[in-house]
């Protein structure tokens, strides 16, 4: 997409500043499927890694000064199969559930649960 004089935007993805990188590609690959896709430095203890999930992506850097805290302003939007079943998956592993699943009237079914560095996250499924 243009943006005048020549300049040209082609993507954008969040990026998620963590406490605790381990722990949140913890969370991110072992618990919801996402892939590594590139890390920074390639050797030795990360500070950057942006994961692929389906055809989203999303980018992790550690602040180890970021206490854990929920930012109301960005949600991740993350496509199940069965929004209750992802919930229960979730659960199991101990993360926190904001809000239960619950039928909306656009069609689809939405639960939030909080990463370990308290981002919100929305669980949905299409009914």
């Amino acid at each position: 997409m243009s943006a005048g004089d020549g300049l040209t935007f082609s993507e954008a993805f969040p990026v998620f500043v963590v406490a605790d990188l381990d722990r949140a590609l913890g969370f991110y690959c072992r618990l919801l499927g996402a892939v590594e896709t590139f890390r920074f430095p390639p050797d030795g203890e990360a500070a950057y890694v942006s994961l692929a999930l389906g055809e989203g992506k999303l980018g992790l850097g550690i602040d180890p000064s970021t206490a854990a805290r929920a930012n109301a302003a960005l949600e991740l939007c993350v496509y199940a199969s069965d929004c209750d079943d992802a919930v229960e998956h979730l659960r199991r592993a101990g993360v926190t559930i904001v809000d239960e699943p619950a039928d909306q009237v656009w069609g689809e079914r939405l639960a939030r649960v909080e990463d370990p560095d308290g981002n919100r996250i929305t669980l949905l499924s299409r009914l």
